[in-house]
């Protein structure tokens, strides 16, 4: 690929007027180290809280003696926004079938300085209902440089009764007529797919964008809460905007039961709003991923050394495993360059003891991983978290841990043939400790760096009837019926995985979507306990899987961390490997297979991509990033379409992935977002090491490099560095 040349471009060209960061974005990045050097970014005074951080503004009228509680004002501090009425709901939830909301009678207690360890700063309102049966804390945090509101209600139980809390709206925005749902586009499922008119969103929408392209405005909306009971909708039954958690009358209803004196604390949500934006896809590709990464508190973030080539033995050898073989594949694996070697499904004796098979490891696991870290690679263990087989120890003496049906039989949450050898575990019981010290065993006495946990706890992607989740146990002590289930399972899950890493804090828990309850499920409430989330199970030897894997990619991010999705099944002897390596370079870099069957050359070529992931990472830590290639979207058949991997606060550098995928044209233009536009850059590319373009962060934004692929399906890898 010849040397790309600057000296023809005109000089309009390369005004730092025409820079490729939307205009808005730059202002983003200036205001930083102001709001960074503000004491407060909440004022209050005894009628009105003011939220302002300099980027986005938010008044809300407070109540005098007994009134509502509404926000007035909700905008970008530049320019105007249409959107929001001047009387918003502000919440909403039901306890005992009575509804409250901002709209109600409310007394104000206090307020009070609200923050958070992430740089999070705000303010906390506390109010008692008119009836004097509820105090609520509504808590604001708002964030440095960034269009950010995170909000969360903490409800207290006054009463002397137990209290039914149902139907939770953390966030509820009421809208101005007609030109806001007619002409909007909902964004759903992460962000990515376009609809218009009343939506009312699932368990794949913990993040979704409402944008108004002829207003060139909208409002970003995520939702933190887990799996199956987060809730979000728009314009659905009234012209509002709702999240938090799901209503009694959906499908997985969330329910909780405060007791006299006590409180519950709701998940977070988190809004942006934002303007002079032409499409929603410029915040998906910077304000959310830079939230996400630096003020959140996701479990990668805290990760000093991420992962960067993992290989797992799944497939082809399923069960089929032995000391052997573990052995033969950790070398063939080390050779090939792998720094994560995972040992899947059939080291175990039995699902639910989880004790070590010693007909196929006579001498344990513990040499096996010393063995693997020998080579230079972490070791991996999988694990069935809540499941357990009818002969294991566990549930034969401690039956009143694992979940019943509907009809009061023991449950298989997971698959719907109920004659299968397994139990589901119901985490509102001892199960959590007792699989606690098994995995703590696992993980410090072993040495283990890696824990896959797999298979259904409160839902399952392969059961499509309802009534199939969660447990109806009514002697359980973490959750009083059904509904309660769904949430307290979640949360005791994410509990485990915290004492997990306060032990082991560099533990990296690979959280599976069938553990989360969903095809291909990831949200922000498993990346805050876990590190990554095995996605998917696609195989095939050629060029569909990698379409699969970088569609898959694509789909999650960047809402998700693009690290956080492990997407399996690539084989590591497949004919097309080369293909899948530079396919999944824009996600976890996760290879299966047998690597025995690599020869000399092969593993020489394995052994170059590994050393240059691992030396991206090094340089530009392109696994805490992923934005869009502009101009190249959704990866399709009969497409090209390409990833970036770009430092956007060093601004260093970083990778480059581009794909033709059936597509007519044999050659592309390819430019790059989010570098320095004063800084001089050097383009390589990652198989030959040759220099195919070197230009200014701006020249190469605006004017880029062309990238010609000769056959129909092929990929190329390119490494950016500063000069």
């Amino acid at each position: 690929m010849p040397l790309k040349k600057f000296e023809d471009v005109k000089a309009s060209q390369l005004t730092l007027t025409v820079f490729l960061l939307p205009l808005t974005i730059v202002c983003f990045l200036c205001i930083n180290t102001v709001a960074t050097q503000a004491q407060s970014f909440a004022k209050w005074t005894d009628k009105e809280l003011t939220l302002n951080n300099n980027v986005v503004k938010r008044s809300i009228k407070l109540p005098v003696n007994t009134g509502n509680f509404i926000t007035t004002e909700y905008k970008p501090v530049e320019g105007e926004f249409k959107y929001f009425l001047t009387t918003n709901d502000d919440f909403r939830f039901e306890i005992n079938g009575t509804v409250y909301s901002g709209k109600g009678k409310w007394s104000l207690k206090n307020i009070v300085k609200h923050s958070d360890s992430k740089s999070g700063d705000g303010a906390s309102v506390i109010l008692t209902s008119e009836d004097k049966r509820i105090e609520i804390q509504i808590q604001f945090l708002l964030y440095p440089g960034l269009p950010v509101i995170r909000k969360n209600l903490t409800i207290k139980n006054l009463s002397a009764e137990l209290m039914k809390l149902e139907s939770v709206d953390i966030e509820k925005f009421n809208l101005t007529s007609y030109w806001a749902s007619t002409f909007s586009w909902v964004c759903s499922d992460y962000g990515r797919r376009r609809s218009i008119g009343p939506y009312d969103g699932n368990m794949q929408d913990a993040l979704l964008t409402v944008h108004n392209s002829d207003w060139k405005q909208g409002i970003v909306i995520g939702n933190e809460a887990s799996g199956v009971i987060k809730h979000t909708s728009v314009f659905w039954n009234e012209l509002a905007i709702c999240a938090g958690l799901t209503h009694k009358d959906a499908r997985f209803p969330f329910r909780k039961y405060i007791k006299p004196g006590e409180s519950f604390t709701t998940p977070q949500v988190f809004t942006m709003v934002y303007n002079n934006h032409k499409d929603p896809d410029e915040m998906l590709n910077t304000a959310v991923p830079d939230f996400v990464r630096k003020h959140m508190g996701i479990r990668l973030s805290e990760l000093q050394q991420k992962p960067t080539y993992v290989y797992n033995t799944w497939v082809p050898f399923s069960n089929k495993i032995d000391e052997k073989l573990i052995m033969e594949l950790a070398k063939a694996a080390a050779d090939a360059g792998m720094k994560e070697f995972v040992i899947d499904d059939g080291w175990q004796d039995n699902w639910g003891d989880w004790g070590i098979d010693k007909k196929k490891f006579p001498n344990g696991l513990k040499p096996v991983f010393e063995y693997i870290k020998s080579l230079g690679m972490k070791p991996g263990l999988w694990v069935s978290v809540g499941s357990a087989a009818s002969v294991s120890k566990v549930y034969n003496e401690h039956p009143e841990w694992f979940v019943k049906d509907k009809k009061g039989s023991f449950g298989n949450l997971h698959l719907e043939d109920n004659t299968a050898d397994i139990r589901s575990a119901c985490f509102s019981t001892g199960w959590k400790d007792y699989i606690k010290k098994i995995l703590m065993t696992l993980s410090v006495e072993y040495g283990l760096e890696y824990l896959k946990l797999d298979f259904a706890l409160v839902t399952s992607p392969y059961r499509f009837h309802n009534e199939a989740s969660g447990c109806y146990a009514t002697n359980h002590t973490g959750h009083r019926d059904h509904h309660e289930s769904l949430y307290t399972n979640y949360e005791q899950l994410w509990k485990l995985f915290d004492e997990l890493h306060a032990a082991e804090p560099d533990l990296f828990i690979d959280c599976t979507f069938e553990a989360m309850g969903g095809l291909q499920l990831i949200d922000y409430a498993m990346l805050q306990h876990a590190e990554g989330n095995w996605l998917s199970n696609f195989g095939g030897p050629d060029e569909k899987v990698d379409l699969r894997v970088r569609n898959m990619a694509w789909w999650r991010s960047p809402a998700m961390p693009a690290t956080a999705l492990v997407i399996g099944n690539p084989e590591m002897q497949d004919k097309n490997w080369e293909l899948h390596v530079k396919s999944l370079a824009g996600a976890l870099p996760i290879m299966l297979g047998d690597p025995r069957k690599l020869v000399g050359t092969q593993l020489v070529k394995y052994r170059y991509y590994s050393d240059w992931l691992q030396n991206m990472s090094a340089k530009h830590d392109i696994m805490s990033y992923r934005q869009d290639l502009k101009g190249f979207g959704e990866p399709k058949e009969g497409m090209w379409d390409g990833f970036q991997r770009i430092n956007t606060d060093t601004r260093s550098g970083g990778i480059i992935g581009v794909f033709r995928h059936g597509g007519s044209e044999l050659e592309r233009m390819v430019t790059v977002q989010y570098l320095d536009p004063l800084k001089s850059y050097i383009v390589k590319e990652c198989e030959t090491g040759k220099i195919v373009v070197q230009g200014t962060g701006q020249q190469l934004a605006q004017a880029g490099f062309k990238v010609a692929l000769s056959k129909e399906y092929d990929g190329l890898l390119f490494d950016v560095a500063e000069q």
